[in-house]
């Protein structure tokens, strides 16, 4: 299919979809007698693996690990596991540090609300500061 038939099925702009190519992670993208770039039907579920990837976080070189090998078009069972698993457990590394940084801004929002009576708001911001000098 040509780049502007795979642009509308997924979505995407053909800038996008060359730049993907130019990175590697589309490829077997044959070239007409016309200079036309002309995809196979696979592309559209590989670009579909790279905004799912994306969306869960992984860069582009550590999509260009989990794609299918260039050569088989196979995915490599044991290398998408482990890259798998890895970016799982960033993520479950990144959940951690987001609910310590919660509890702390919750802390520091009832230590504002919890102003006493009558104290000034730059008397409070100076009570709230001196919690976390280290």
């Amino acid at each position: 299919m040509k780049i502007g038939e795979l642009a509308q099925l997924s979505g995407l702009n053909a800038s996008r979809i060359r730049f993907y190519e130019a990175q590697g992670l589309i490829r077997q993208v044959e070239r007409r007698a016309n200079g036309y770039r002309h995809y196979p039907d696979q592309t559209l579920q590989t670009l579909k693996i790279i905004l799912c990837a994306q969306q869960a976080g992984f860069s582009l070189e550590e999509l260009k690990q989990l794609l299918p090998d260039s050569a088989t078009g196979e995915f490599k069972q044991d290398e998408l596991l482990a890259g798998l698993t890895r970016k799982v457990e960033q993520i479950e590394e990144m959940q951690l540090h987001l609910a310590q940084s919660k509890a702390q801004l919750l802390e520091v929002i009832d230590n504002i609300q919890s102003r006493p009576e009558g104290m000034g708001c730059e008397a409070n911001a100076q009570r709230v500061l001196a919690r976390f000098k280290p």
